[in-house]
């Protein structure tokens, strides 16, 4: 006897990386030349040696094992209000607005959880992160793509949103810039608009930041405008600034109302992070200039090589996207941006990403991953040139 799976699930996929990285996992298993994975964002770069050994002192502390509070340590949390002030110039007050959470991604499920039901309505955006609509239709939300393009620099038209859609009912608009996949940036003057246009819908707008400090000399955030903390809350991840992806360590910043409602449901899901990884959380969001300039300087390497490969593959691309990723776009219509990335990858033993997983606007375009060393990316583009001639 098979039990029936909920209906909640019945029309969601399995997340793309999650069956690929299968395939290349048994390609690997073939005995032939090991597949080069520039497909995912997980940095391969250490975290700063001081948050290791912070890790390693507090695992052996007396309190190390023991459940820990919902809300986080306070230190941590103070910590993470440091930080909003030192490099976005926010208050933000430690006690009732910030939530640490046990990486972002657990955050985008909570927020949905927290504010949407059946009959709302969510404000996604195409190309965008996946999990934004997954996480909406598993609440039995409906969620509502937005088109950005290269032509708007892929910033959302809110005039058009607010044409093409009935607004009563939109309950929350994710955002995320730096863009993913895109690397595209947001502006002040962007979210100058944003904030009252939020503010006459009723709309909440959940900003996704992790990639703030990824080749981007410009930080910014949300909620630096006037009146922002009424309508807008903002997601931070360490795993991406702090090559920290797998310790899974996030934050919910925002006013203490809604950091409330979302602790009502967080604390039914979880009995609390680890405080070993919470108190070397605080020591990484420490980190000065510095360690974002050396972390920066190997990316802008890497970035080079990958604008090689970008060129053989006859891809246009924005030289000055922030993020771990480049965005190309195909310049040629012989062939579709996934058979171009299945032929890459039998044949050259390289994975890359199709944009058409991140939405229909990603259709026709490739991302590529930093997070490689740049030995193993320029043996990535022997592989594609080699493949490219063969193919000529």
């Amino acid at each position: 006897m098979i039990i029936k799976k909920a209906d909640r699930i019945s029309d969601v996929q399995a997340y793309y990386f999650a069956t690929k990285l299968q395939e290349v996992a048994t390609m690997n298993a073939d005995g032939g030349i090991p597949v080069i994975n520039l497909g995912i964002g997980s940095p391969d770069i250490m975290p700063p040696p001081e948050v290791i050994a912070e890790l390693k002192k507090a695992a052996d502390g007396p309190l190390a094992n023991k459940y820990q509070s919902y809300r986080g340590l306070p230190q941590l949390r103070s910590t993470f209000s440091s930080w909003y002030k030192k490099w976005f110039d926010i208050e933000v007050d430690s006690k009732s607005e910030v939530l640490p959470l046990i990486g972002s991604k657990e955050g985008i499920m909570h927020i949905s959880m927290s504010f949407l039901q059946a009959g709302d309505k969510v404000l996604v955006p195409n190309p965008g992160y996946p999990a934004y609509r997954m996480c909406a239709k598993l609440t039995g939300a409906e969620a509502i793509p937005y088109n950005l393009s290269e032509d708007h620099n892929w910033l959302p038209d809110l005039e058009n949103i607010t044409d093409q859609n009935d607004m009563e009912n939109i309950k929350i608009m994710w955002i995320n810039y730096p863009h993913m996949p895109t690397g595209a940036k947001a502006t002040v003057d962007f979210y100058t608009k944003l904030i009252p246009w939020a503010k006459k819908h009723e709309v909440l707008i959940c900003s996704d930041n992790p990639y703030a400090f990824i080749l981007n000399d410009n930080p910014i955030s949300p909620l630096q405008v006037a009146g922002a903390e009424e309508v807008c809350i903002e997601l931070i991840s360490l795993s991406k600034c702090y090559n920290m992806a797998g310790w899974r360590v996030g934050t919910l910043v925002g006013a203490k109302d809604y950091i409330d409602t979302v602790l009502t449901f967080k604390s039914n899901m979880d009995s609390g992070m680890y405080r070993p990884i919470q108190e070397a959380a605080a020591v990484a969001m420490n980190m000065g200039k510095d360690w974002f300039d050396s972390l920066n300087k190997e990316y802008r390497k890497r970035k080079e090589i990958a604008f090689e490969i970008m060129d053989i593959l006859e891809l246009d691309y924005a030289e000055e996207a922030a993020g771990m990723f480049v965005w190309g776009k195909m310049s040629n219509n012989i062939q579709t941006a996934a058979d171009t990335i299945d032929e890459v990858l039998q044949e050259a033993r390289v994975f890359l990403t199709p944009g058409h997983i991140f939405g229909s606007a990603g259709e026709g375009y490739i991302r590529l991953s930093l997070c490689n060393t740049q030995a193993n990316l320029q043996t990535a583009l022997g592989r594609i040139q080699n493949l490219q001639k063969s193919i000529a």
